[in-house]
């Protein structure tokens, strides 16, 4: 699924009034006969709705909705901010059909503004602002923001709560934009709601299909993408039926420390349950006897130390190799993982103490392989590349940083952000809160090394990966609740996770 910008939004509206074709006052009334059901059907009919609009086209949803509704038998009053006698044509003809069908339940604001009192129970319709705003709210507009955001009241925005750009709010003003409880997007996401700072803004997220043009929308060219479950049902290969675990695939995961060896076996574990035919892990020997009782399915390779990772083994005869999960960071382990960087020809799996490491030394960046997959959190990404204000900012350098590296760079969270060598970035949709538990990127790092084993390319394997583990976690999650999820949980449901996905018709 495609992720367009503000400016493109409003390209795709003008292709679908030319080619649908259809008068733009027409998409506005569709618009909000979509937008108005959502809210006859959501809400109780005994609640009372405060609509303050713009002069501008969601101001024109916002007048054209409370016609709807008062037309429907709801308790609808509207407030029109007209302060500039600068309307938009379409809101305009809205402002006279509502004065039409019923003229005492709108008030046009001009000038002064007395802030009606409003009550827990009330809906306010936030239409003052959509994706057109291109500078903080200021003025009349600022203090009709900081009002609703002192109200109890549900509020629901439409398209954009007011005062949120589409896409950058580094330098926006939060205290002047509306907190939604409710955002009906039109048609798509837009960019800045997958960024963490701006979900007390945005709350609950709902689209609204109103049948833009689907041949417009694909015109449009764009490098952010939300990755669909069907894309990766098409990635998903048939095990041959003449497979071997042989022919399956050697991994290599190089992980664990004393104390940490519970890193390894979930990474170890998580990788078997992803169709790997043979593992290898690479652990100090104070975790030996414990992986080998844990995970009885994998080859354990010995380090010479009793802590630590120290020295780099022979990993040329392995298909696929990840390193990090709880290696720490001594010297020596930085010492064995320069030596893997070096020796290794083709990609790796980089994660947690690994990237720590590169992070201290950088010149050591130029020698990770190309198309390796590295899999950091924001704040392992941040020690890479400086620290980030927004997840705007730190979606940019994680694009920087994979192209410049010539491979992949997950950066973990809600909405996952996968960035790509070309440039692109896909939003990972599956996943919840509970998975903030330890452990969970050990996960993540088993998985997609298990994938790169078997033959997926690194795009493949970057996308499918983080979709499994997150899939996997939301029916954990389902079956036990976000609080009880731990990462042997997230491991038990891959099974489930890859069942749901292979269902899919191809």
């Amino acid at each position: 699924m495609k992720i367009i910008t503000g400016g493109q939004f409003r390209e795709l509206d003008r292709y679908t009034i030319e080619h649908e074709p259809i008068a733009s006052i027409d998409l506005m009334e569709r618009a909000s006969r979509a937008m108005a059901d959502y809210i006859l059907s959501h809400f109780d009919a005994q609640r009372r709705i405060i609509v303050f609009a713009g002069p501008g086209g969601n101001g024109g949803d916002g007048l054209a909705m409370a016609r709807m509704l008062h037309e429907a038998g709801r308790d609808v009053t509207a407030y029109l901010f007209n302060v500039t006698a600068h309307i938009n044509p379409d809101c305009d003809t809205n402002r006279q059909r509502l004065l039409d069908t019923a003229p005492d339940v709108l008030t046009e604001i001009k000038a002064e503004f007395t802030f009606p009192e409003l009550r827990p129970t009330d809906i306010v319709i936030d239409a003052l602002f959509g994706t057109g705003l291109s500078k903080p709210l200021d003025g009349g507009f600022a203090l009709v923001a900081r009002s609703i955001n002192r109200c109890s009241a549900t509020v629901v925005s439409i398209d954009v709560p007011s005062g949120l750009m589409c896409e950058d709010n580094t330098y926006n003003d939060s205290s002047t934009i509306v907190r939604a409880t409710v955002t009906l997007s039109i048609q798509l996401l837009k960019l800045a709601y997958l960024f963490p700072e701006n979900q007390r803004f945005v709350g609950t997220v709902q689209l609204i299909d109103i049948g833009l043009s689907h041949e417009g929308l694909q015109q449009l060219k764009t490098y952010l993408w939300i990755t669909e479950q069907a894309e990766v049902r098409a990635m998903l290969r048939p095990r041959p039926l003449f497979a071997h675990k042989g022919t399956m695939g050697h991994a290599l995961l190089v992980a664990g420390s004393r104390g940490m060896a519970g890193a390894a076996i979930l990474a170890a574990r998580a990788a078997m349950r992803s169709g790997v035919g043979k593992l290898s892990v690479h652990t100090p020997l104070s975790n030996i006897d414990i992986l080998q009782t844990t995970v009885p399915e994998a080859i354990v390779q010995m380090d010479v130390d009793s802590d630590h990772i120290t020295a780099a083994i022979d990993a040329s005869v392995y298909q696929a190799m990840g390193i990090g999960p709880g290696i720490t960071q001594s010297r020596h382990t930085a010492a064995a993982l320069h030596a893997y960087l070096q020796q290794q020809v083709g990609p790796m799996v980089i994660d947690a103490d690994a990237l720590n490491i590169i992070s201290q030394n950088k010149a050591w960046l130029t020698d990770i392989p190309a198309d390796s997959i590295l899999t950091p959190h924001p704040a392992e990404l941040d020690r890479l590349v400086g620290h980030s204000a927004t997840h705007y900012d730190r979606m940019n350098r994680a694009r920087n940083l994979a192209i410049s590296l010539r491979s992949f760079v997950i950066v973990k969270g809600h909405y996952s952000m996968v960035c790509t060598p070309a440039g692109d970035v896909f939003f990972n949709p599956t996943g919840n809160p509970g998975m903030a538990t330890a452990g969970s990127g050990d996960v993540l790092t088993g998985i997609i090394t298990a994938l790169l084993a078997q033959g997926y390319l690194p795009a493949e394997a970057a996308i499918i990966g983080p979709y499994i583990h997150g899939l996997a976690g939301d029916l954990a999650a389902t079956a036990l609740t976000e609080e009880c999820l731990t990462a042997s949980d997230i491991i038990n449901h891959l099974p489930e996770a890859f069942k749901q996905i292979k269902a899919l018709p191809s």
